[in-house]
């Protein structure tokens, strides 16, 4: 009963269960980790999904997945999808299949038939990133964010003298539900403001390099110049901003204020100013833990993460300049609405 890890079902004292299991590694004795968890009827795996390692944010979450995993007992394993349903559908019938004991879903746009596939094996599941109707879902607070991280771009663009109704959105995908929330807080501030950004300001263009790239080059060739400010909503359409610059005159970017819904800390040696906001993976994936620790009946909930931002400047030197609250630590999570 000891070493098939069942003791304290039969109230066995746990410094006898230690003994018992230390002369059995003494006498080199291992466990058949198979058929132990056949007895057991538990394979002792967490598994997740995600798009890609890209960035910090998704490379952030497998990474704490696997952290907290592990101090649960569980052996984490983590795949990438690359944003393909087909993929995704056949990841997660591999996963159930070799039967983890719960499955994290992450940026998929559509969780929900997968979802019904860990409902109909007995399998816990929680959306991240992107919510879903099937199952509980943690997520960042994606329009809260957007809006205060419009709201620092426009009174720079004031502070300049130019116009902040050219602020202009860059990346994301139409319909999606992070894209579309990050467009509802760019369009908060604006609103708040009494103001309307220009005809175009919305370039919805996904969310690779090459993309955002393209859309870049579009709005200089209408203008002539940048756009007074540049909201990209991403690290890797922020890095087709930085390939795009980088043909053009060294002072470009100077008329131009620039922030990201997203964070990577190289940002801090770029030549001009950009403001990056972080989505707090910690956080997320803490809350996501919870919801399977506690799970309830009843409409699975949907929790919002708060985000916190981060200010590069010229000089080199990062500061905590805020988050979506008015202090300058993150909120609680909060239901979303």
């Amino acid at each position: 009963m000891v070493l098939n890890g069942t003791w304290e079902r039969y109230r066995i004292k746990e410094e006898t269960a230690n003994r018992v299991l230390e002369v059995a590694r003494d006498l080199g004795y291992k466990v058949n980790m198979r058929a132990r968890g056949l007895r057991l009827s538990r394979s002792g795996l967490a598994g997740m999904i995600l798009p890609h390692y890209r960035n910090r944010f998704f490379a952030g979450l497998a990474e704490t997945f696997e952290e907290q995993a592990r101090s649960r007992g569980l052996c984490p394993i983590v795949v990438s999808t690359q944003r393909d349903p087909s993929v995704e559908l056949s990841v997660t019938q591999t996963l159930l299949s070799q039967h983890v004991e719960l499955l994290f879903i992450a940026g998929v746009q559509n969780p929900t038939p997968l979802n019904n596939l860990c409902s109909e094996a007995g399998v816990s599941s929680i959306n991240l990133d992107l919510p879903g109707e099937g199952a509980p879902s943690v997520v960042s607070d994606n329009r809260g964010g957007a809006r205060v991280l419009t709201d620092v771009l426009i009174e720079k663009i004031k502070a300049r003298g130019a116009p902040p109704e050219e602020l202009v959105f860059v990346g994301g995908i139409a319909n999606e539900y992070a894209t579309e929330m990050r467009i509802a807080g760019y369009r908060d501030a604006f609103e708040a403001r009494h103001l309307k950004p220009v005809v175009q300001s919305l370039e919805i263009c996904g969310y690779s390099a090459s993309a955002a790239r393209k859309a870049l080059a579009r709005q200089y060739e209408t203008r002539g110049r940048l756009p007074v400010g540049l909201l990209i909503n991403s690290i890797t359409a922020f890095e087709g901003l930085v390939e795009f610059v980088s043909e053009l005159p060294r002072d470009a970017l100077k008329s131009c204020v620039v922030g990201c819904f997203d964070w990577d800390p190289f940002a801090a040696r770029l030549p001009f100013d950009v403001t990056m906001l972080h989505q707090d993976v910690q956080a997320i994936i803490l809350e996501a833990f919870s919801l399977v620790d506690n799970s309830e009946g009843g409409a699975p909930p949907c929790i919002l993460v708060p985000t916190r931002f981060s200010e590069m400047s010229d000089d080199d030197v990062q500061t905590t300049k805020g988050s979506t609250t008015d202090d300058c630590h993150p909120s609680s999570p909060k239901h979303c609405a």
